[in-house]
């Protein structure tokens, strides 16, 4: 796997970083918030719509353009955006940007995937503003968001595992941040952690989201190891029908990317999760659709 739970210092943006950084890219899913696809907008240039039950964002330009992208931000700017949720003028990111997950990635697959980035074409064109409504419109609350429900650090290594089960939290919890869009939220925002990855059905597009836990009757308990692997890899769900709207991009643009190893990882550890009964996310084909 190139994704490494290790620590590790700056790394230059050579040939080899680049190609290590398209994979933690992939990994982390970065092209479907970062492109308007549907409009087919130049890639990382941002203007992808992302409605959400409390506004609608627009994922914004990151290529390395110096004035409308991210062309002027140093290594040290790029952590602190990704494992802080701050923008190089101090301002607070919304949490829409999954910043509280990629926290838990290591200082080496982040600054790979900036060399990644960087090598991209620089585009400019200038950030699409978000459609934010009161009280969701100010910024300042963010601090006080962050204190109750951010939990900034890298992701650390459980001993008394084994090491598929801790890459596969790594890349769970961490770059592929599965966590955010499969776990219930209140009414701030706020992850409901006590119901991990127990779904939603309010999720981002206004779509349910299907409760990934091993719950037998509602989750994917009875699904076997090939058949979470085949959603994984092809999006074939067991009963012969395929993934659909959202997670049909999840699987184009990132886990069917992913190396047969990552995705068994992967699924070690979601069938290790405590299983959390929710009949409103049952993961049925509809559920994923």
């Amino acid at each position: 796997a190139l994704l490494t739970t290790g620590s590790a210092s700056a790394q230059a943006p050579d040939p080899e970083a680049v190609k290590r950084g398209e994979y933690v890219f992939d990994a982390a899913g970065c092209l479907g918030c970062h492109t308007d696809t549907k409009n087919k907008g130049p890639r990382l240039a941002g203007g992808r719509p992302i409605k959400t039950p409390f506004c609608t964002f627009y994922g914004p330009n990151i290529t390395p353009d110096p004035v409308h992208g991210i062309g002027g931000w140093s290594d040290a700017d790029f952590l602190r955006a990704l494992g802080d949720g701050v923008a190089p003028d101090g301002a607070h990111y919304f949490p829409a940007f999954p910043y509280t997950s990629f926290t838990k990635m290591s200082d080496a697959d982040l600054l790979v995937l900036k060399a990644y980035i960087f090598s991209v074409p620089a585009v400019a064109r200038p950030s699409r503003p978000h459609e934010l409504s009161f009280p969701f419109a100010w910024r300042w609350p963010l601090g006080v968001w962050k204190r109750l429900y951010f939990m900034p650090g890298p992701f650390v290594p459980d001993a008394a595992r084994g090491a598929a089960w801790n890459q596969g939290a790594y890349l769970v919890e961490a770059g592929a941040h599965c966590r955010e869009c499969h776990t219930p939220r209140d009414w701030l925002g706020g992850r409901d952690d006590s119901r991990a990855f127990a779904g939603t059905p309010d999720g981002p597009e206004g779509e349910k989201v299907p409760n990934i836990t091993p719950d037998p009757a509602t989750g994917i308990g009875g699904w076997s190891r090939g058949q979470l692997l085949r959603a994984l890899k092809i999006g074939l769900l067991p009963d012969g029908d395929f993934v659909g709207a959202l997670m049909s991009e999840v699987v184009e643009q990132s886990t069917g990317r992913l190396t047969d190893a990552d995705l068994e990882a992967i699924a070690v550890y979601l069938e290790s999760v405590p299983a959390v009964a929710n009949p409103a996310a049952k993961a049925t084909a509809a559920g994923f659709d």
